[in-house]
C-alpha cells in the first residue's frame, strides 16, 4: 500500500519522471500491476469483439431464417396466380383462321417464337377436334371397318407408301454392297421369341449367324468394339426392328436382359491378334468371364467360340475332341491359343460351381463371304492375290496340311449346338484335308490368274497338320459340312471381287503382327 500511495502520491503519469528518488527497486516493483493490468483489458476487449462477430452472423441467420424465407415462399405460392394468367398452349396454334381474327389469340401468338406446325406447313400433321375433357376420361368408341376405310381414304399417298415400306422392311433385311440380297425374317409369338447377344457380331462369323438368327425371328443384339468387325457386315439389318447393335468392349461389363449368348469376341487371325498379344488374353479371359458373369445373372445359355488351335501342333491326327494338344506356351501364337484354353477352364468351372448352362465349340479353319480382306489367312491373301495377279505366297514348304468349310455350316453348327442337349466340346470343321500347296494352286485354277507361287520362310509354330474329328457333331446335334469346297470358293471369290473393285487395290497381309485395316 505504500509504494502504491508513493505512485499516486509522488509518481507521474504512465509517461512522466518520477519526482522523488526512489531506489530503482522500487520503481520496477511500482510498474509491474499496471502491465497485468494492460495484458488482461487487451484480452477483454479481444473476447468481446469476437463475441460481436458470432453475435452479428447469429443475427444474420435469425434474420435469414425467420424473415426472408417466409416471404419468399409465400411469393412462389402466389405463381400460381401468375402462371394461370399465361395464355393457354392452344394460343400458339399456327392456324391462319386464327391469326385472322385479329384479337389477343393472334398477339400472342405473333409473340411466340416457336411455331407449332399445322397440316398447311407439315403433311404428316392432321389437326383434331378441340378436346373437351382430358382422354382418360373419354371412352374410346369401337372402331368398325368403316371407319379403316374412311382413315385410309384420308390418308396421302405418300403416308399410305410409307406405311407399306415400314411394314416390309419391319419383315426383311435391306440390300447393301456387301450384302447385296434380302432376307425374308419370321414373325414369331412372343413366348417364342428369344432375346439373343452375339459378341463379335460384327465380325466375319458373327455377321453371318446374325442373319441366321434374324431370319428365325429373333431379336439380336450385337455387341463389338470393330477391331476386326466392320459395321457393313451387319448394315443390312440397321433397320429392323428386331435388331440393336452396341458398340462395347467385352473386357468392361455390360448390364443386358437376354436368353442366350453367342461370344464369338476375339480376334481369329494370327496378324491380328499378335498385334496387341495383351489385349487378345484379356479378351479370351475378362471378356468370357463378363460374359459368364451376365449369363449366370440373367439364366442365359451360353456358347463359346474356342478353336482347333487349343490343339496346337498336334501329334494326333485328325484331332478329336479327347486330345488334350501339343501347345508352346510361350510362343507368338500362344496368347490366341492359351486363352481360349482357360476360357474353356471358366466355361465348365462357371458350369460345376454356379449351374450356368454352357456350350463350347472348336471352330476350324473357315470361309466366305465378309471376311475380312486384309486377315492374313490362306483363303483370304490366295484369293486377293490371285485376283490382283500378284505372287501367292506360301509360308514354308507347303506340305503343311489345313481343312476347310463353309461359313454357312459352320452358322449351322453353332446353331445346333447351342439348342441341343450336349454341353461338351464338340469339333466343327470339314474333314476334307489340303495341303496348302495344292489349295494354293486350285484358287490360281479357279481365278485364272497369272500369279506365280512363292515360297518364303516358315512362320514360327504354325501347326503342320490341321484335320477335325467331327463324330461327336454327327451323334450329338446332327451336324455335318453339305457345302463343297468349290462351291464356297466360287461365293468367296465373288465377294472379293466386288471389295476390290470398290477399293481399287489390297495389299495383302504377311505373317507377322499387323493391325487390321479399315
Amino acid at each position: 500500500m505504500v509504494q502504491i500511495t508513493n505512485r499516486h502520491t509522488h509518481g507521474t503519469g504512465r509517461h512522466g519522471t518520477p519526482s522523488t528518488g526512489l531506489p530503482s527497486t522500487s520503481r520496477a516493483n511500482t510498474r509491474s500491476p499496471d502491465r497485468k493490468g494492460d495484458a488482461g483489458l487487451s484480452s477483454l476487449k479481444g473476447y468481446f469483439q469476437k463475441g460481436k462477430s458470432h453475435l452479428l452472423v447469429l443475427i444474420v441467420g435469425m434474420l435469414l431464417g425467420y424473415i426472408l424465407l417466409p416471404l419468399f415462399v409465400v411469393e412462389v405460392a402466389d405463381m400460381d396466380g401468375v402462371l394461370k394468367s399465361i395464355p393457354d398452349a392452344r394460343m400458339y396454334s399456327n392456324n391462319a383462321a386464327t391469326r385472322s381474327k385479329g384479337s389477343s389469340v393472334a398477339s400472342a401468338e405473333d409473340n411466340n417464337p416457336y411455331r407449332v406446325a399445322d397440316s398447311e406447313s407439315y403433311q404428316y400433321l392432321r389437326p383434331k377436334e378441340q378436346e373437351t375433357q382430358p382422354r382418360a376420361l373419354e371412352r374410346e368408341p369401337e372402331a368398325t371397318a368403316e371407319d379403316a376405310a374412311k382413315d385410309v381414304a384420308a390418308l396421302t399417298e405418300s403416308e399410305k407408301r410409307l406405311i407399306v415400306d415400314h411394314g416390309v422392311l419391319a419383315r426383311q433385311s435391306m440390300p447393301t454392297r456387301t450384302t447385296p440380297y434380302v432376307m425374308k425374317t419370321t414373325i414369331l409369338p412372343d413366348h417364342l421369341r428369344k432375346k439373343i447377344l452375339i459378341t463379335g457380331g460384327a465380325g466375319f462369323v458373327g455377321s453371318h449367324l446374325t442373319d441366321k438368327l434374324m431370319m428365325e425371328g429373333h431379336e439380336v443384339i450385337v455387341v463389338d468394339n470393330f477391331f476386326t468387325g466392320q459395321k457393313k457386315n451387319v448394315a443390312h439389318w440397321l433397320h429392323h426392328p428386331n435388331f440393336n447393335l452396341v458398340v462395347h468392349d467385352v473386357t468392361e461389363p455390360i448390364q443386358l436382359e437376354v436368353d442366350q449368348i453367342y461370344h464369338l469376341a476375339c480376334p481369329a487371325s494370327p496378324p491380328h491378334y499378335q498385334y496387341n498379344p495383351v489385349k487378345t488374353i484379356k479378351t479370351s479371359t475378362m471378356g468370357t468371364l463378363n460374359m459368364l458373369g451376365l449369363a449366370k445373372r440373367v439364366r442365359a445359355r451360353m456358347l463359346l467360340t474356342s478353336t482347333s488351335e487349343i490343339y496346337g501342333d498336334p501329334t494326333v491326327h485328325p484331332q478329336p475332341e479327347s486330345y488334350w494338344g501339343n501347345v508352346n506356351t510361350i510362343g507368338p501364337r500362344s496368347c490366341y491359343d492359351e486363352g481360349k484354353r482357360v476360357a474353356e477352364t471358366m466355361m465348365y468351372s462357371y458350369k460345376n460351381q454356379n449351374g450356368v448352362e454352357i456350350r463350347v465349340a472348336r471352330i476350324f479353319n473357315t470361309f466366305g463371304p465378309r471376311m475380312h480382306p486384309n486377315d492374313g489367312r490362306v483363303v483370304s491373301n490366295f484369293i486377293i492375290q490371285a485376283l490382283q495377279n500378284k505372287s501367292i505366297t506360301i509360308y514354308g514348304e507347303g506340305e503343311q496340311t489345313r481343312s476347310f468349310q463353309y461359313v454357312s455350316d459352320l452358322v449351322e453348327g453353332l446353331y445346333r449346338l447351342m439348342n441341343g442337349d450336349y454341353d461338351l466340346p464338340v469339333n466343327l470343321g470339314n474333314p476334307q484335308e489340303y495341303t496348302v500347296k495344292s489349295f494354293a494352286q486350285y484358287i490360281h485354277n479357279m481365278t485364272k490368274s497369272k500369279s506365280q507361287i512363292v515360297y518364303l520362310p516358315k512362320s514360327q509354330d504354325d501347326p503342320s497338320q490341321r484335320r477335325p474329328e467331327i463324330v461327336t457333331a454327327k451323334e450329338k446335334i446332327g451336324w455335318e459340312p453339305v457345302v463343297k469346297v468349290d462351291q464356297g470358293l466360287k461365293k468367296t471369290i465373288e465377294f472379293f471381287q466386288r471389295v476390290l473393285n470398290d477399293a481399287g487395290e489390297i495389299i495383302p497381309t504377311g505373317p507377322g503382327a499387323a493391325k487390321p485395316e479399315a
